[in-house]
């Protein structure tokens, strides 16, 4: 009996042990999904109410399908056309709101696809931008939706505007082929013309001063 019991012991404790293992485990790889997708972990947790593992489950895939995407350099030449092509975006703002939005859309849209991520279904570019630009995939997002609404005009001319300003933030890294997460906020002269320009003319039309 003695012996049965040290030996039932001894397999408990080892299936304890094993439990802790797989646990740390599991903690560990949330914690680094966390860090490697920030808001976006965020956005999958809430889209499953809460439940981590099915939010890991999903993330885990996206990294399996995109994370060896390879990405495509941009010319200088191409990359000029895109920065005066985006700076006509800003300035078609001040008279036409929804027909910019659109355009950012389009030009956004095509950028990603010319750096090499899949080429449609939306879907499927959010997912893999959302493996290596985390931190600004919303602002594609954001685009996506305001140019759907202006379409059906029920897009507030305001709401249009910071649908431009944070699709700008996943521009410039594409542009510039910065690091996931990097601030833009410093660096806006490097796609041309400011935002603030812009805006101050719609501003001065309206007989605002910029």
């Amino acid at each position: 009996m003695t012996i049965i019991v040290i030996v039932a012991a001894v397999i408990l404790l080892a299936a304890l042990a094993a439990g802790l293992l797989r646990g740390g485990r599991g903690r560990g790889r949330g914690r680094g999904l966390r860090r490697r997708f920030g808001p976006e972990y965020d956005l999958a947790l809430a889209r499953h109410e809460g439940d981590a593992k099915a939010a890991e489950k999903e993330l885990t895939e996206r990294l399996r399908r995109h994370g060896d995407v390879k990405i495509q350099p941009l010319t200088g030449e191409s990359r000029e056309r895109y920065v005066a092509s985006w700076n006509g975006v800003q300035e078609e703002f001040v008279d036409a709101p929804a027909r910019a939005v659109a355009d950012a859309e389009s030009l956004l849209a095509q950028l990603v696809r010319d750096r090499g991520y899949p080429a449609d279904p939306y879907d499927e570019q959010v997912a893999a931008l959302s493996v290596h630009h985390a931190y600004s995939v919303r602002g594609y997002r954001q685009v996506h939706a305001a140019a759907g609404r202006a379409r059906e005009g029920r897009a507030a001319t305001e709401e249009l505007r910071e649908a431009v300003v944070g699709a700008r933030g996943l521009f410039d890294e594409l542009i510039d082929e910065r690091p996931r997460g990097r601030s833009h906020a410093s660096d806006r002269h490097r796609t041309g013309v400011p935002w603030a320009g812009a805006r101050g003319r719609h501003e001065a039309t309206k007989g605002g001063t910029p």
